[in-house]
């Protein structure tokens, strides 16, 4: 499926409207049910679903017993319907509407937040030059200017980029990436497009990745998550400068 749509728009030219094509981002809604009994409902762009449903319910601990990502049946229509065949119970207590522009859900009461012990280091240009590569290569963005982009690296390669109408979406589809694909988080870094929130703070926190870098800024709950988790949080990371706001020591 396409993360996007033709249609026709009417653009100014001139005193006067011109009837032209566009394209522009696909929403739906992703209604989740385990064992046939529906758990939650999201909107998001209908791109890596698998990853996003694996990312966000490991995350959170939704499942508490066995389940396999890969009995995850998936039909695509009007909805997005993801039914995921579990043992064990299924837990949705605490959760919240996180303060994204689309409404994610997120459980914040049931995140770890052990301390990160991690000696990964980047120097100040090689991230400059990740972040650079990373937003060249959000294609939906650059086709409709109206998604989140997300990326896991480790200072060189970028192993995964996602995008979405939600950034607490992207983030989930690049952590449930990584789960499936069985990639280590230790010595990596979270590539975020948007603000960096209280929730995608614990969500890197969760799984041990060191540094998180955006584009724009940290909240202050983000930060002070942060640093009792030990998070590297970078922000306004631009072509000649950058913020460091917890955790310097990795930045070098």
């Amino acid at each position: 499926m396409n993360g996007f749509i033709k249609r026709k728009i009417y653009k100014s030219a001139s005193d006067s409207l011109e009837e032209r094509e566009d394209l522009i981002a696909i929403e739906k809604r992703l209604k989740v049910s385990v064992n046939g009994k529906e758990v939650l409902s999201l909107y998001c762009t209908p791109l890596m679903i698998r990853e996003l449903v694996v990312g966000m319910f490991m995350t959170e601990d939704i499942i508490k017993g066995k389940w396999c990502a890969e009995r995850m049946s998936i039909e695509y229509g009007e909805d997005v319907l993801v039914d995921i065949p579990a043992e064990g119970e299924v837990s949705t207590d605490g959760a919240v509407i996180t303060s994204g522009c689309i409404g994610g859900i997120t459980f914040p009461k049931r995140l770890s937040l052990q301390k990160i012990d991690d000696r990964f280091q980047i120097k100040m240009s090689a991230l400059k030059e990740l972040f650079r590569r990373f937003q060249n290569a959000s294609e939906l963005y650059k086709i409709t200017g109206c998604v989140h982009s997300a990326g896991l690296s480790n200072g060189n390669e970028i192993f995964c980029l996602a995008e979405d109408i939600g950034r607490h979406n992207a983030v989930d589809k690049v952590i449930g990436y990584a789960i499936l694909e069985n990639i280590p988080f230790e010595g990596k870094i979270m590539l975020a497009s948007g603000r960096l929130s209280s929730e995608i703070v614990s969500k890197c926190a969760k799984w041990g990745i060191p540094v998180v870098a955006s584009r724009t800024s940290p909240t202050s709950l983000a930060v002070d998550i942060a640093e009792q988790s030990g998070v590297t949080v970078v922000g306004f990371i631009r072509a000649d400068r950058l913020n460091v706001y917890t955790n310097p020591q990795r930045i070098i």
